[in-house]
């Protein structure tokens, strides 16, 4: 009866803004959500669905002493934005499952829903549906991303062949530069050490490259296309192995981020390793012309494929080394 009652008092505590939602940014492809047993989506003819899944588990993708609720309903759903702008997609629906410890404000929920449902609003989504139980630890929540692409255009992992450019947006390694940041005072025993979230927006509140990755789809100017949210290195070498084919990259040419309140550039390690920056990493064939910026987006050229299955890495010098995968591991005991 408690877990029962508990399950209620949350699914209240959400459900006015999700309520809302629906009504304010209603698609014309959800047919019928909230209310329903299931969500009804009706797609247009000649598009093909799109279907992302990712969770934000507590401890490992944010903490609460360091993350507004804000933030990490932003966060939370940028995850599944960013896996359809990294297939030339358009989203249309979301929806969102909580699992809530018995003793979380739910002041803390309302305002997790109000970073989230912003979003949304921002790129039309519809909050279409979701669940809420009890936690017996911390916060774990799962969303669910529905998008389309028409017929067979969707930007595959697997497109990039030898002698293909390879691009980046915007700069990297802005979200680790915060997560190391906000560790170094566990180390020197500052545990409630907080940043500025304007110091630091592509951690706290980063922009999923929706608009970018459909003109990039829309001109079939992307071979291959993946977001950098497990890092440069690490994702560069999925794209790779999904296309069977290896890369050269240039150490000077990668955009590093700048970030804090002094505008520093961050290192190149984390350039290269650091996640979550949520960035589009694609491939385009010799030959195609790349504008600087798309979309209001800057878009750096940093390497080639090759016949591979290798990476290396071109340091000043003419130097030249392996790059092994090595993704962020967030909040690593």
């Amino acid at each position: 009866m408690a877990k029962a009652a508990e399950q209620r008092q949350a699914d209240r505590s959400i459900r006015p803004t999700r309520t809302s939602v629906f009504k304010s940014v209603f698609a014309k492809s959800v047919f019928t959500g909230i209310g329903d047993d299931c969500a009804v989506l009706r797609l247009r003819p000649g598009q093909e669905s799109l279907v992302t899944t990712d969770f934000s588990l507590e401890g490992i993708h944010f903490r609460r002493d360091w993350h507004p609720p804000e933030s990490v309903g932003h966060r939370c759903l940028t995850r599944g934005l960013s896996d359809i702008a990294a297939m030339g997609g358009e989203p249309v629906a979301a929806f969102l499952s909580l699992a809530l410890p018995r003793d979380l404000p739910q002041s803390w929920v309302g305002r997790f829903a109000r970073g989230l449902i912003n979003l949304a609003e921002k790129y039309g989504v519809t909050l279409a549906g979701g669940d809420t139980a009890e936690s017996p630890g911390g916060i774990l929540a799962d969303i669910v991303v529905i998008g389309t692409a028409p017929k067979g255009k969707s930007v595959l992992r697997s497109g990039a062949r030898p002698g293909d450019r390879i691009f980046v947006s915007g700069a990297l390694g802005g979200s680790a530069a915060a997560v190391a940041e906000m560790g170094s005072g566990l180390k020197n025993e500052n545990k409630n050490k907080k940043l500025n979230p304007s110091n630091y927006r592509r951690h706290f509140y980063p922009e999923p490259r929706i608009e970018l990755g459909r003109v990039l789809r829309e001109k079939g100017l992307a071979s291959a296309m993946i977001d950098t949210s497990d890092g440069l290195s690490t994702d560069l070498a999925h794209l790779c192995e999904e296309s069977g084919v290896g890369a050269e990259l240039d150490a000077a040419l990668i955009p590093r981020a700048r970030v804090g309140k002094l505008s520093k550039k961050v290192d190149l390690d984390l350039a290269l390793h650091g996640g979550e920056d949520y960035e589009l990493l694609f491939t385009v064939r010799a030959g195609k012309r790349i504008p600087a910026q798309i979309a209001g987006v800057a878009l750096t050229e940093v390497g080639h494929i090759t016949r591979g299955p290798k990476i290396f890495l071109w340091i000043p010098r003419n130097m030249v080394h392996e790059l092994k995968p090595r993704g962020w591991q967030h909040f690593q005991r």
